[in-house]
């Protein structure tokens, strides 16, 4: 019996994946459903699993349908989102640098949407509508991943060369933003400091979910039909050039795909880190190096760890509503310090 199934998208697109791939799939698609609606249900208000299943289907109580659909469900459907953009978003460039330790907040594309955000609280925070802040966040994204880019190029762009110019960018965007949050006015500090901790608190289905949603459809899609150039890029660039890949347009492309829905991610939920680092691993455990497998196991694992975090945010200090971005910090920060230690030698 073979180990591996093929879907076939239209005359010309396939993709073949393993068995162990399909299964985890199937596994982790229903996991992240059940907390889905666990979490849902957990609040001041407590709701049990089916009166939020009735919900679902128009036949729950008014009280609750109230709570869950105008309060609860935008806020899940956000870490959902946000979760697998930026799990995406780390495994496209771990593949594409060939470096275990890349991620979107390490090389400092989470670094420049955040300086875009801050600035927007700095400069335009009492002139213009709250709901160009995720513009000017993805703005600040793009524009210091082309500077990053930039400074990279050299007859080409290297891996380790844009790693290293990231990691410098990064500490410079989080200086000048936390300049800005020091020298402005105390409200202004809140803001800032709640955003760049990452926090889905209080997000709305108009301003944070249909603007999300977009880029996370239609880019996820995309980066899965490009998951062949990513297992091309991990060979080497001479290999890659070898076998006729156009590496520079390809990288370049991938590079925007992952800016896009880091940014995208950022912009709503703010700085919260380490999904991209550690779900591209523990995917890559699940079922290999294959990107075919990777980036949709990658996408449900990032989405698992932002709900996971977004439940303790809300239950473990209740009545409090810690940011969500501190539970992924504290559990990144020793898995970073882990994968430090396991490549020293390499």
């Amino acid at each position: 019996m073979s180990k591996y199934t093929t879907f076939r998208t239209g005359k010309t697109a396939s993709f073949l994946i393993s068995k162990k791939t399909f299964w985890s799939i199937i596994v982790l698609t229903v996991i992240t459903a059940v907390l889905f609606i666990i979490s849902t249900g957990v609040g001041s208000v407590r709701i049990q699993p089916l009166d939020v299943i009735k919900v679902f289907f128009g036949s729950g109580e008014q009280t609750h349908s109230i709570i869950v659909q105008t309060l609860r469900l935008p806020r899940m459907i956000v870490a959902v989102l946000a979760g697998s953009a930026l799990a995406v978003s780390g495994a496209i460039l771990q593949g594409m640098i060939r470096n275990p330790l890349a991620s979107p907040d390490i090389i400092g594309i989470t670094g420049g949407a955040t300086l875009g955000a801050v600035s927007f609280f700095f400069f335009l925070g009492d002139r213009v509508s709250i709901q160009w802040l995720p513009v000017c966040a993805i703005i600040g994204a793009f524009v210091s991943t082309f500077l990053i880019y930039v400074l990279a190029w050299k007859h080409g762009v290297s891996p380790l060369r844009m790693v290293m110019i990231g990691i410098g960018m990064a500490a410079a965007y989080s200086s000048i933003s936390y300049m800005l949050m020091i020298s402005g006015p105390i409200i202004l500090a809140n803001k800032a400091l709640t955003f760049m901790t990452g926090s889905i608190y209080g997000v709305s289905w108009v301003k944070d979910v249909w603007t999300l949603m977009p880029w996370v459809l239609i880019l996820m899609p995309i980066a899965l039909l490009l998951a062949r150039e990513v297992n091309v890029q991990e060979l080497g660039q001479e290999i890659a050039v070898g076998v006729g890949s156009a590496v520079q347009r390809n990288r370049f492309l991938l590079l925007m795909i992952s800016v896009a829905l880091a940014g995208a991610a950022v912009a709503i939920g703010g700085a919260i880190s380490f999904i991209g680092l550690m779900a591209p691993h523990i995917a890559r455990k699940l079922v290999g190096p294959a990107f075919g497998g990777v980036l949709p196991v990658s996408a449900l694992i990032g989405a698992l760890i932002l709900l996971l975090a977004d439940l303790a945010a809300r239950s473990l200090f209740s009545p409090l509503d810690i940011p969500a971005g501190v539970f992924t910090a504290a559990i990144g920060a020793p898995f970073f310090i882990y994968l430090l230690y396991r490549n020293r030698q390499t």
